[in-house]
C-alpha cells in the first residue's frame, strides 16, 4: 500500500479541528486514506442507500449515538448533514471527532461556508505525486504519462489505462457534473476540455475559447468554474507588484492531471508524447503540479503565481508564504543556457529575491551565479521540497 503525504497533513488537522474535510477528484484516493490513517472509526458511505438512509432517518439521534471516530463518505449527498454537525459540535468541541470525504459540489462548498465555518479543517487530495510513486516500477515514464490517478496503477496494460482515463473523464463530465446541479451540455464541455489540451501551458484566452465553440466568453467563465471546481484543471494567476512594469493579467490554464491531459489531447502510449508539439508545456504542467501540490501539503499556507511583463519576461512559478518567495523556471532538458535565465533573473531583481531556482530534467546539480541553483527534478521527490520558500 503507497503511503500518502497528505497523512500528516490529516493527523495535524484532526488534531485541530473537531471536523475534517478530505477533498479532492474523484477516484483520488480520498477514502482509502481515511481508511489507512483511522482504521477504528465508524463509516458510512452516503452513495450507497442504505448508509444514507440510515443516517438520514434520524440525523440528530445517530450523531447522538456516534459523537466521535465517525467518518462519512460522500457527505455532500446529504446537505442537512452539516448543520446537524454544527449543532453536535458546538455542545463539546473536542479536535477529531468527525471525518467527512466529498469531491467538488456546490452543497459541499455551502454546507462547509454556511455551517462549519471555523469548525473544519480542509485537506486536499491530489492523484499520487511521482514522489509517492517513487518505489514502483518504471514509475518514472508512467507517472508522467499516464498522470496519478490510483486505479491506474492496478491495470496491466496501456489499452486497459486508456479505457480507464476515457471512462474517468466521460463519467466526470456526464454525470458528476450534472448530479451537481450545474446544467452544461456534456459534448459542449468535453470539446473545450479537448481544446484546453491544445492551449495548456499558454496564457488564458476566453475571447478565443468561446470563439472557437460559438459561446459568449462569459459562458466560458463559467465553464472553466466549473472544471476546476471538479479538480480538472489549473487557473495558474499572475504575480502582481507594485514595480512600474506593465503585468500580464491573464492567468496560465493547465490541465492538473498529465494523463487526463495526454487522454485529451489523443495520446494513447507513451511513445505517443516523444513527437507531441507540446511535450514541453505538458512537463512544465506536470512539474507545476507536482511542486504546487506538494507545498500545499507541507506548508498549506502557501499560494502559487507566475510573473509575466507584457515585454516578456517570464517566470513559471512563483511560492509565497507570507514575505517570503521562491522563483522557479521549468525546463524539460538539461542545464539551462545564458538566454534560458533572462526571465527568471529580471524577476528575482524585480522581487528583491536572493535565490531562485530551475528544475530541469538532467541529472546536474549546480551553482548558475547569482543566488540561481539548477536542481534535477528528481531532487523534488525528497520528503521535504529543497525550494520551499
Amino acid at each position: 500500500m503507497i503511503k500518502r503525504e497528505a497523512r500528516l497533513l490529516l493527523r495535524l488537522k484532526l488534531r485541530t479541528f473537531p471536523v475534517v474535510l478530505v477533498t479532492g477528484p474523484r477516484q483520488c484516493g480520498k477514502t482509502t486514506l481515511a481508511r489507512m490513517e483511522l482504521p477504528g472509526w465508524r463509516r458510512l458511505d452516503l452513495e450507497k442507500t442504505g448508509d444514507k438512509n440510515l443516517l438520514a432517518f434520524d440525523l440528530q439521534g445517530f450523531l447522538e449515538k456516534n459523537p466521535r471516530r465517525l467518518a462519512i463518505d460522500e457527505a455532500q449527498r446529504l446537505p442537512e448533514l452539516f448543520p446537524a454537525l454544527r449543532a453536535a459540535i458546538d455542545e463539546g468541541r473536542a479536535p477529531g471527532r468527525y471525518l467527512l470525504t466529498g469531491s467538488c459540489d456546490p452543497s459541499l462548498r455551502r454546507g462547509i461556508s454556511e455551517s462549519l465555518a471555523g469548525r473544519v479543517g480542509v485537506v486536499e487530495l491530489a492523484p499520487f505525486s511521482a514522489a509517492e510513486l517513487r518505489r514502483i516500477a518504471n514509475w518514472r515514464s508512467d507517472r508522467w504519462f499516464w498522470g496519478g490517478f490510483p486505479p491506474l496503477y492496478q491495470l496491466d496494460s496501456q489499452a486497459k489505462k486508456a479505457l480507464w482515463l476515457e471512462d474517468f473523464v466521460d463519467t466526470v463530465v456526464r454525470r458528476d457534473i450534472p448530479d451537481s446541479g450545474h446544467r452544461l451540455e456534456p459534448e459542449r464541455l468535453l470539446k473545450l476540455l479537448q481544446m484546453l489540451a491544445h492551449v495548456h501551458g499558454n496564457l488564458l484566452n476566453t475571447a478565443e475559447l468561446g470563439g472557437a465553440l460559438g459561446v459568449a466568453h462569459n459562458t466560458v467563465s463559467h465553464y472553466l468554474d466549473v472544471l476546476e471546481g471538479f479538480y480538472l484543471i489549473r487557473r495558474l494567476p499572475p504575480y502582481f507588484v507594485n514595480i512600474g512594469k506593465r503585468l500580464t493579467k491573464s492567468p496560465k490554464l493547465y490541465i492538473r492531471d498529465s494523463g487526463v491531459l495526454h487522454h485529451l489531447a489523443g495520446l494513447r502510449r507513451p511513445q505517443d508524447l516523444d513527437t507531441w508539439p507540446r511535450r514541453g508545456a505538458s512537463w512544465e504542467g506536470f512539474m507545476v503540479e507536482e511542486i504546487v501540490s506538494r507545498a500545499r501539503l507541507q506548508k498549506p499556507g502557501v499560494r502559487a503565481f507566475f510573473w509575466r511583463t507584457q515585454a516578456g519576461g517570464e517566470t513559471d512559478l512563483i511560492l509565497e508564504e507570507g514575505v517570503r518567495k521562491t522563483a522557479i523556471e521549468i525546463k524539460l532538458g538539461g542545464l539551462p543556457s545564458p538566454h534560458d535565465l533572462r526571465g527568471l533573473r529580471q524577476c528575482m531583481s524585480d522581487l528583491g529575491l536572493r535565490r531562485g531556482f530551475v528544475i530541469h530534467g538532467g541529472k546536474e546539480h549546480s551553482s548558475l551565479g547569482g543566488g540561481v541553483m539548477a536542481l534535477p527534478w528528481t531532487d523534488l521527490l525528497a520528503d521535504r521540497l529543497p525550494i520551499l520558500p
